[in-house]
């Protein structure tokens, strides 16, 4: 079940939210049992046979956090032990799902040796309530975090707003929201804060995110067949591609929130205008918020992180956005961008401690530094989405004039004679078929969007919508008021209007 969906909107979300209400008026103990069934409802949409798997997984975890917590007050050895034990097998179970056949098929290809493939079907957000319940266990183990109570486990890590594509869930965050009272009533202010984030992420989904879509998919498609685009198309298709992603996961993460605080929990905050950034280690400060902080928390300083010298950093640095990459996805093409931001981090730390400067230390520095910034992170979306190396490759050289530059007729008497030489006049985007004037208006109005407007929590900013603070609140306000319900509805019935087919958020496969 998407969220972009009629039977979410229209039917899951109205009977969720209502039984968990009138439950609640009789039993705590009992809404959250009925939240938690509903989150499994939702999750076994897809397929009901992972509704066994993800209750396996749960299960096995509780006692494992169950024998952590018990064993840390007598023995840290043995809470280290069972702590080492939990995490192997957590990661075996992603591996098994998520890389076995990749391993397959570089053994086989390693060793001329013809293996076969595993007939598996990867589980939907197996990477996420398996990063969800490591961080579990470890914040066990350190004593930060305990949960004794069954029901409030499986919501912990069902819970369906976060449960496919995040954001990656800290106990702390959460479950002490479902221990207080005011959780359980009706709160028509938080309702209508929610529902209003839901339909801005709604919106960015359906409008912008699917609309991009339109754009970026031809020029990789045909760029997958064997295809090589041009300079200007291949910039057509990384841009259109970027902001696609951009909106799309944005969204998502909006529509996460809303739902949430729908039942008064406050979700972490995942997304941070990250397109903002002047420099790239701020923009992983800003992209998949949760994500990057359980890589830092739980990977980069577990490998040392700054402590033990320039080297050692830069190394963990690096294998710490290798890992980060192949958790997105099991191909070579994500491992390459993982890499990429690896060399883009350890760059940008060597530019710091080389200058002692900042790129958000002036005006004219922050200009360049985000824009700079940007083109790095489009050039890095390439092997992102291409579908193998070969076509990244293809998309790369296309963008750095390799395959030379193609214009519209129009044009042909009016460029200067240097330029006539270089390029071909068959039409703006002759490879993917694309309506040049469409995109030429569209994409603008994207970056504009994206750098001239406020987020959705800064905009939100006076009704706290997130767990964590609102960086620079906007000074545009969303008021609870009559002016602002009825552009909220107008925006919600456009959408709904536009809705006419369902499409995966592209989170999802990872």
């Amino acid at each position: 079940m998407l969220f972009n969906s009629y039977a979410f909107i229209f039917g899951y979300l109205p009977v969720t939210l209502a039984g968990f209400f009138l439950l609640a008026r009789s039993s705590h103990r009992l809404a959250a049992l009925w939240l938690a069934a509903a989150s499994l409802f939702f999750y076994g949409w897809w397929n009901p046979v992972f509704v066994v798997l993800v209750m396996a997984s749960i299960t096995v975890n509780y006692a494992f956090g169950y024998a952590i917590g018990h064993a840390r007050l007598t023995s840290e050895s043995q809470a280290k032990t069972v702590l080492t034990v939990a995490v192997v097998a957590n990661l075996g179970l992603l591996a098994h799902f998520k890389y076995a056949n990749f391993f397959i098929a570089n053994v086989s290809q390693l060793t001329g040796v013809e293996l076969s493939a595993v007939n598996i079907v990867l589980p939907l957000g197996i990477s996420f309530f398996t990063f969800t319940q490591i961080a579990f266990l470890v914040d066990v183990y350190r004593g930060i975090a305990r949960e004794y109570n069954f029901i409030h486990y499986v919501l912990f890590v069902t819970y369906f707003p976060h449960l496919i594509a995040g954001p990656v869930l800290h106990h702390k965050q959460m479950m002490p929201q479902f221990g207080h009272a005011e959780t359980y009533r009706i709160n028509l202010e938080s309702i209508n804060v929610g529902l209003t984030i839901f339909i801005i992420g709604l919106a960015k989904k359906v409008l912008l995110a699917d609309q991009f879509a339109l754009y970026a998919n031809p020029v990789f498609d045909v760029v997958a067949q064997g295809g090589e685009p041009k300079l200007i198309e291949a910039w057509i298709g990384a841009l259109a591609y970027t902001l696609q992603l951009y909106f799309d996961f944005s969204g998502y993460s909006d529509m996460a929130i809303g739902l949430s605080r729908m039942f008064n929990v406050k979700l972490p905050q995942n997304f941070d205008s990250p397109y903002k950034a002047p420099n790239i280690i701020e923009f992983w400060r800003r992209w998949h918020m949760t994500l990057s902080t359980f890589l830092r928390d739980y990977l980069y300083v577990p490998l040392g992180g700054s402590r033990k010298g320039v080297l050692r950093r830069y190394a963990n640095l690096m294998i710490t956005m290798l890992l980060g990459g192949l958790w997105h996805g099991a191909g070579w093409t994500f491992v390459l961008w993982g890499g990429l931001h690896g060399v883009y981090l350890v760059i940008n730390h060597g530019w710091r401690r080389l200058t002692g400067t900042d790129s958000t230390s002036s005006g004219w520095r922050v200009i360049v530094g985000v824009g700079l910034t940007f083109v790095a992170v489009v050039v890095a979306w390439v092997p992102f989405r291409a579908t193998d190396l070969d076509a990244a490759l293809r998309m790369w050289a296309g963008m750095f004039g390799v395959n030379g530059i193609s214009l519209s007729s129009r044009l042909a008497a009016r460029v200067p004679e240097v330029i006539n030489q270089l390029a071909v006049f068959e039409g703006l985007t002759p490879l993917s078929g694309l309506n040049a004037n469409e995109v030429v208006m569209t994409l603008p109005f994207g970056l504009a969007v994206i750098w001239l407007l406020p987020n959705t929590q800064q905009w939100m900013a006076k009704y706290q919508p997130a767990w964590d603070a609102v960086r620079s609140p906007s000074k545009w306000v969303w008021q609870l008021s009559n002016k602002y319900g009825i552009v909220g509805g107008a925006l919600f019935a456009l959408t709904l209007l536009m809705l006419t087919r369902e499409s995966a958020f592209l989170y999802f496969q990872f």
